[in-house]
């Protein structure tokens, strides 16, 4: 795909939603980074139905940890690998606490730190939270770049960094969010809605289904 090209798709998906934001629920950098854990191989919306009476009961470092793993699990039981993500949201409090005076880290390295926490995890909360320009490659970003011709590659690292190195900077803080929603709601797994798509005209996909 050509650079003009790719500047119309991302100028149409702009005018469409101008003000991109995650679709997960939180007030604080820190209900995000717990509400990213708790994402991963599981729907938004059934994170939020989860943190929605968490964080009535939790929603800081402190108060998660004095839940305990054992007072944590029944409210988010319903999420898939809640055991794991458990351990793992404890941990992190902990070591917010310790070693970050219970604030959320504003680079990688020491977000990557924390228990539960990998590149994409990361890299929605720098962008989320913090405005920084990076590209979290989930499964919907991963097939919208692959299928329309934005950024191929092999890999979500892969298509992350052609991801961060091709879209314009103008584009690049809100991508992320314009991309994951669009695999979301138009550019879907199965079948992909082309007939109701505003960038069908730029897309590279071979088997379009326009009628």
């Amino acid at each position: 795909m050509n650079a003009d090209k790719r500047s119309a798709i991302y100028a149409k998906l702009r005018e469409l939603d101008p003000s991109p934001d995650t679709e997960l629920h939180y007030v604080s950098p820190f209900e995000l980074l717990v509400a990213v854990i708790l994402s991963a191989q599981a729907t938004d919306i059934s994170v939020n139905k989860a943190t929605d009476h968490l964080y009535l009961v939790a929603n800081t470092p402190e108060s998660i940890l004095a839940l305990g793993v054992k007072r944590l699990k029944p409210y988010i039981k319903t999420i898939g690998l809640f055991n794991n993500k458990a351990e793992n949201i404890i941990k992190t409090c902990k070591l917010l606490i310790d070693e970050h005076n219970s604030q959320v880290p504003t680079t990688r390295e020491a977000l990557e730190s924390l228990p539960g926490v990998g590149r994409k995890t990361a890299n929605v909360v720098l962008n989320t939270a913090f405005g920084e320009p990076t590209i979290a490659v989930d499964t919907h970003i991963f097939r919208v770049s692959n299928r329309t011709g934005i950024a191929k590659g092999k890999t979500p690292l892969e298509v992350e960094k052609r991801l961060v190195r091709l879209t314009p900077d103008e584009f690049k803080k809100d991508a992320h969010h314009w991309l994951i929603l669009h695999g979301r709601y138009v550019c879907k797994a199965r079948k992909p809605l082309c007939g109701e798509c505003p960038i069908v005209e730029w897309c590279e996909y071979k088997q379009k289904e326009l009628s």
